[in-house]
């Protein structure tokens, strides 16, 4: 009899894979405990085998410290299995209950708490809409007191696919829990320079603890990025994991599959310093369970300029060897064969170059900023897969292609997977971490998000030149801002509208990138590129994802005026934000606004004391006042009264 979860060919049907449970050992560390379908069809469901592509899996399901909290949530992403397919998008609930509440306690439980998560793995990304369910399956499950009690777990396996078969990508039911608006009240005008961030492709590391905090502002930023959370994180997660903990950086293989081919921008690797060092590489849950391996570590040069392929025959040229004499990355630059490909003939009939769509003599107006109002997206959306790209694109053609080619998307990152900070084959990273390991390591990343403190840290004084707004960034900054403060203080009507609401914040992000992209293709467009800043739009242009993008033709973007949303004369509150953003953001302007704040508190509490001690003195003579003044009253009634008459 055919389950409910699986075809007649047993395979599964619905989005969910996989429901697993990882618990931590006291002496194995981090391992599955069980699986439904089993990981390995062979095996049981109670099988700690785990596939090669998936090693990592217990020590991203349990995260690291997760002793230190009572629950928890995960989002993490896997690389397909085999080699080829989509990421596999996981969400973990993490729970621990103490082992004396148990009804059936195990004999391998030996501590005083037992930490279990169960974990979803799916082919949609639905991270809200999955955790929603997950959460409340993992409190039952918990509240039996007896994790031999799976049958929960077959349920919510044939449930979710049975309710998520037929589910859309399309709408408001992807981004749930993830929230724009608390991004904007948290980092406020910082949002943009994240969004920049990515769109430039840098080694980008998100710190804070939880995991929960880590992985919802990790994915919030992204779902800023029209289309990038339904379509664009399909290639997001392809890394080769190590087959031993000593391997260095997988360069050693001499065939490796089609989807490994992507070059890093490597130069004068031979005079890099390595350096051997002891790593502790299982999860940090108690102490208990450690494995210490020497590994080399080795950082890797990210600035190397690219030579055009000879290969007319592929559009995407496999670089010729993975060595240290390779100084450029060949897969960024594409064929222009691509362009006369018999497949796209029917595309350019649909309108003529690019170049040509829009009015040679467009430039920016004199008058007001734009203020501009998107509607919400109520009709169907028209997806096509990219001809370079292999991501399901739209009219505009969002998503972007920049988690694809070895540049990857780890909302968390477990401390085993550290090497792939500085593996030759991974071209740049949107990373999580909750281990303060990979803070210390700065010289791994390009920036590094302190989610906390709302602080971004980039290393590179040229890359924060590059990232500097605009003045009219700053404008469209600090309209985010007031839009999403303005009804705070209601709590009737805080969030409820449209304007200042998540998907309003999403739609404003939208228009911002259309724009841009333009913007990018007018004729004389110096003036207009100069409101987005000139400097990040040539560096922009230079990166994989704008080349795929522009590798295309997109004829509706000849609808959308390329002028930056709040281009427009400098004034004089320009120069209140762009002073109120200096002082912000530098460390000059930190420490000024430290003092300012030291004084005025000092100057506060020392006119509250000299207050005191007048107000006292005031209030003693105002009593011995009035004392006197009823004293006389009584003995001289006549003397402050006036005549019945009203006369004198």
């Amino acid at each position: 009899m055919e389950k409910a979860g699986r075809g007649g060919d047993g395979a599964p049907r619905g989005p969910v894979l996989h429901i697993v449970v990882v618990g931590f050992h006291h002496k194995k560390g981090c391992q599955v405990e069980f699986s439904y379908p089993p990981l390995i069809p062979a095996d049981g469901h109670d099988s700690h085998t785990l596939p090669e592509e998936w090693k990592y899996l217990p020590f991203l399901a349990l995260p690291d410290g997760a002793h230190n909290y009572q629950e928890d949530t995960v989002f993490f992403h896997l690389p397909p299995r085999n080699g080829n397919g989509a990421t596999v998008y996981g969400i973990s609930c993490y729970r621990q209950i103490e082992a004396k509440a148990l009804k059936v306690r195990q004999a391998d439980v030996t501590r005083e708490t037992v930490q279990k998560s169960v974990c979803v793995l799916s082919k949609l990304p639905l991270y809200g809409l999955l955790q929603a369910k997950l959460q409340l399956i993992t409190h039952a499950y918990f509240e039996e007191k007896d994790f031999s009690q799976i049958s929960i777990l077959k349920e919510l396996y044939e449930h979710m696919n049975s309710s998520l078969g037929g589910t859309s990508l399309e709408g408001s039911q992807v981004y749930l829990g993830l929230s724009p608006r608390d991004l904007v009240l948290h980092f406020r005008h910082k949002v943009l320079i994240l969004f920049k961030l990515i769109l430039l492709e840098k080694k980008v590391l998100f710190y804070i603890s939880p995991v929960n905090k880590l992985v919802g502002a990790l994915m919030t930023v992204l779902s800023l990025f029209p289309g990038m959370i339904e379509h664009g994180l399909s290639d997001c997660s392809q890394y080769r994991p190590r087959k031993s903990m000593s391997e260095d950086g997988g360069l050693q293989e001499n065939n490796p599959p089609a989807y490994d081919f992507v070059s890093a921008s490597v130069s004068d690797i031979s005079n890099i310093n390595l350096e051997t060092v002891k790593k502790v590489m299982a999860g940090n849950h108690g102490g208990d369970a450690t494995i210490k391996t020497k590994e080399p570590l080795f950082q890797v040069d990210n600035n190397s300029k690219g030579q055009e392929p000879n290969d007319t025959n592929q559009y995407l040229k496999p670089p010729s060897r993975l060595s240290p004499e390779s100084s450029e990355s060949d897969w960024e630059t594409l064929d222009p064969s691509v362009l006369e490909d018999p497949n796209l003939k029917e595309r350019e009939q649909l309108g003529s170059d690019q170049t040509n769509l829009f009015p040679k003599d467009s430039v920016p107006s004199e008058s007001l900023p734009i203020t501009v109002q998107p509607q919400a997206n109520t009709g169907q959306v028209v997806l096509i897969p990219g001809l370079i790209s292999g991501l399901e694109e739209d009219q505009y053609g969002m998503p972007l292609a920049i988690f694809t080619k070895g540049y990857l998307c780890l909302p968390y990152m477990a401390l085993q997977q550290h090497h792939l900070l500085s593996d030759v084959t991974v071209r740049g990273f949107v990373a999580g971490a909750t281990n303060i390991l990979f803070r210390q390591q700065k010289h791994l990343s390009d920036a590094i998000v302190e989610v906390e403190e709302a602080l971004i840290q980039i290393h590179d004084p040229e890359l924060r030149k590059l990232l500097n707004p605009t003045t009219a960034d700053l404008r469209f900054a600090d309209y985010l801002v007031k839009h999403v403060t303005e009804n705070r203080d209601d709590v009737f009507l805080d969030g409820t509208g449209w304007e200042g609401g998540d998907e309003w914040i999403r739609a404003q992000f939208a228009v911002y990138i259309h724009a841009l992209l333009a913007a990018t293709l007018q004729l004389d467009n110096e003036k207009i590129l100069s409101d987005y800043g000139t400097t990040f739009v040539a560096a922009w242009k230079n990166t994989h994802n704008y080349r795929v993008w522009n590798s295309n033709k997109h004829p509706a973007l000849a609808e959308i005026n390329p002028n930056h949303p709040f281009q427009g004369q400098y004034s004089v509150s320009d120069m209140k934000l762009r002073f109120s953003h200096s002082v912000q953001n530098s460390e000059r302007g930190k420490k000024i606004g430290n003092v300012m704040v030291t004084t005025s508190r000092n100057v506060v509490q020392t006119g509250k004391a000299v207050g005191q001690s007048v107000g006292g003195a005031f209030s003693s003579a105002k009593t011995a006042m009035s004392s006197w003044l009823s004293t006389f009253t009584n003995s001289n009634p006549q003397s402050l009264t006036e005549p019945s008459d009203g006369k004198p």
